[in-house]
């Protein structure tokens, strides 16, 4: 198996960069325009659309706690079926906030996975713009490189 781990510190609360995750208004400032379901509870489903008219991906919430956001692929490409994608939140005394991202349970590690690697990488960096001040780069923004 394979993961994508990445790592940010934002000048942001962890309640703050919580709702930009946990929930479909915050998604949609800086991830995918149209995010459809039951993103705000464990069990709910989430429908992540990114310029089709089909959802790209379907996300099982798995964890909702204040630490961490945890998502299981239950639909979407056949390398994200079954893997599972976490946001934990690490704050500190002064004010920022740590975001531990970890996408995991890759079968193995393909030119997919690295253009996905690539992606996060940049919706993240767009969410830490975002969040200090300057702009969010949600697709079609942030897309980097095309696949297909």
């Amino acid at each position: 198996m394979a993961d994508i781990l990445h790592r940010i510190t934002i000048d942001a609360p962890r309640e703050r960069i919580h709702e930009m995750i946990a929930t479909k208004t915050g998604l949609e400032r800086w991830w995918t325009p149209r995010p459809v379901g039951g993103a705000e509870h464990v069990g709910g489903q989430l429908l992540l659309y990114f310029g089709g008219e089909d959802p790209s991906a379907v996300m099982e919430v798995i964890e909702d706690t204040a630490d961490q956001v945890g998502w299981r692929c239950v639909d979407g490409p056949a390398d994200w079926r079954d893997t599972e994608i976490a946001f934990s939140f690490k704050p500190s005394a002064n004010g920022e906030t740590t975001i531990l991202f970890r996408h995991a349970g890759w079968r193995e590690p393909t030119e997919f996975m690295n253009h996905c690697s690539t992606h996060w990488a940049s919706y993240l960096i767009g969410l830490k713009a975002g969040l200090e001040g300057g702009d969010y780069t949600p697709f079609p923004q942030g897309e980097v490189s095309r696949w297909g």
